[in-house]
């Protein structure tokens, strides 16, 4: 019996759909199913000025934050501390220097790309970014005089890409 009971556990265990399922799931769902599917997740109806776009990016984060845990605790106690919309700057600069704080490597590193058939060296200073004589404040504004076009400057470096193929950093 005791076999028994750990098979049929077994197997309702593997009739959970996966993530990946249950986000192509919601990508069939129109406009009312995915309100229908909102009002199922959260227990209350979901904002009329939500587009279907951005109710199924949320249900999809909220699947995968369910599944595989949400937000780290940093980026909680921030978002906890912020009360009300007169602190939205504050919220800002905090996030965006935590972001930093992830991805900018430490001063006196240089970041090198290719770009155009040329290699490029950046280097990482306590004020900003040193590139071709200038200093920038944000990588965002070295890939721009780089490339001529807006890039994320952070993953035009190659720092928030899963492979590092065309980055190198010199300590």
């Amino acid at each position: 019996m005791p076999g028994k009971r750990r098979m049929a556990s077994a197997a309702t265990r593997s009739s959970k759909p996966s993530v990946n399922d249950e986000i192509a799931h919601l990508r069939d769902l129109d406009l009312a199913g995915l309100r229908r599917r909102w009002q199922t997740e959260f227990g209350r109806t979901a904002p009329q000025h939500l587009t279907g776009y951005l109710l199924f990016r949320i249900l999809a984060y909220k699947l995968q934050a369910d599944r595989f845990g949400d937000l780290d605790a940093d980026t909680l106690k921030i978002l906890e501390r912020v009360g009300g919309i007169s602190q939205s700057d504050r919220l800002a600069n905090e996030l965006t220097a935590l972001d930093r704080r992830r991805s900018t490597p430490q001063a006196g590193a240089v970041l090198v790309r290719e770009w155009d058939r040329r290699s490029h060296h950046v280097m990482v200073t306590p004020d900003g970014f040193a590139w071709n004589g200038q200093t920038f404040e944000s990588l965002s504004q070295v890939a721009f005089a780089i490339t001529g076009t807006k890039w994320n400057g952070p993953r035009f470096f190659g720092l928030r890409a899963q492979t590092t193929a065309s980055l190198e950093v010199l300590e």
